[in-house]
């Protein structure tokens, strides 16, 4: 059986590493990985590749960034070619990034099924792009694998056959699994001059908090406002470094760049309280039991907020302030991990590919 992976951005990485590593365990299964380069900085790609033990691509596309549209259609001309070539007996995409729409669009025309990873997950905001793409990919996919029941829920109500959905629990805690014993020795603490549970961590890069000046703005000085109260380390992403203010004054914020899994892995771990405006991180927080603040109005992961220790508090400053004080002063939010999210979820998935018979419907 020939399988093909794809990636682009990191938080893929997380998701098909362990795949990638329960596959090798099972006879008669040829893989490729495809990297479509749609993070393509060091900091953003590379290192992780290394933290989390995959191997390197067998293909590069080296799309590189561009505008929503720009992107996806790169991706499409450059894959093509590649599955024209290696006609695969499935595609495997994870996530909602714009390489996973692309290539399943791609793969959806050549007759090729699509393994969706991280299926069914909905925030009802189609002002963002990655709702786009993971509606638009689970309606092309083959086979659909669900991280936890609301998934399920959401893609019975919009008509998906169920015969294709597969709970397998969430597949980025089998690499948090696998990597935290490594991440423990870390020595990113000591690096920064910071003490286990005596800082807060902080990161923003969603297009709707950064690129509108006021609301970074707003978002800003809320993390800098809890920086009085505690240390805030903030790894700040490209996109977000490329908008602040002419002259920003970080006060009190560690600024750092990107780091890899392992190191942020540890910082997470040992947080007293983590800000956010990713998804994965949203999940991280929850298996380990480290309080979380979203700084969104919406999730589409809301298994962390129902079960976990996430806590949705939007964008209002006022509001994320107050949180966080709840949280630093033994107030926060308790909670437990979600069903499935035991570390098994590849070798779920792993079973489900080799069994599936192929064909795209």
């Amino acid at each position: 059986m020939k399988i093909l992976h794809v990636v682009g951005a990191r938080p893929n990485f997380m998701k098909v590493a362990p795949i990638l590593a329960e596959l090798r365990k099972r006879e008669g299964v040829h893989q490729i990985l495809v990297h479509t380069g749609q993070h393509y900085d060091a900091k953003m790609s590379d290192v992780f590749f290394r933290d989390l033990g995959m191997p390197d691509p067998d293909v590069h596309l080296g799309v590189g960034s561009g505008s929503h549209a720009q992107q996806t259609a790169k991706v499409m001309v450059e894959v093509e070619p590649v599955l024209l070539r290696e006609k695969p007996d499935v595609v495997v995409v994870a996530g909602d990034v714009n390489s996973t729409i692309a290539v399943a669009l791609v793969a959806a025309k050549l007759g090729i099924a699509i393994a969706h990873v991280e299926a069914g997950l909905r925030s009802r905001d189609w002002s963002m792009p990655e709702e786009v793409n993971r509606v638009l990919t689970d309606r092309l996919s083959a086979l659909l694998f669900t991280p936890s029941r609301d998934g399920d829920e959401n893609l019975r109500a919009e008509g998906i056959e169920m015969s294709r959905v597969h709970f397998v629990g969430n597949v980025m805690i089998d690499s948090l699994a696998a990597a935290l014993p490594r991440a423990r020795e870390s020595r990113i603490h000591q690096r920064l001059e910071i003490q286990p549970k005596g800082y807060a961590l902080a990161t923003l890069h969603r297009p709707s908090n950064v690129d509108d000046p006021e609301a970074l703005a707003r978002l800003l000085s809320a993390l800098q406002e809890v920086s009085a109260r505690v240390p805030v380390v903030f790894p700040i992403h490209p996109r977000t470094r490329s908008r602040l203010p002419a002259g920003f004054e970080a006060r009190g914020l560690k600024l750092v760049e990107p780091l890899g899994y392992l190191d942020f892995l540890a910082l997470v771990a040992e947080a007293r309280l983590v800000m956010t405006d990713s998804g994965g991180i949203q999940e991280e927080t929850t298996a380990l039991g480290v309080p979380c603040l979203t700084l969104r109005e919406n999730t589409e992961r809301p298994v962390t907020v129902e079960v976990g220790t996430n806590q949705l508090v939007g964008t209002d400053p006022r509001k994320a302030v107050a949180a966080a004080r709840e949280v630093l002063e033994g107030r926060g939010k308790q909670g437990r991990i979600p069903e499935l999210w035991d570390g098994r979820a590849a070798a779920r998935i792993a079973d489900t590919l080799i069994s599936f018979p192929g064909g795209n419907r």
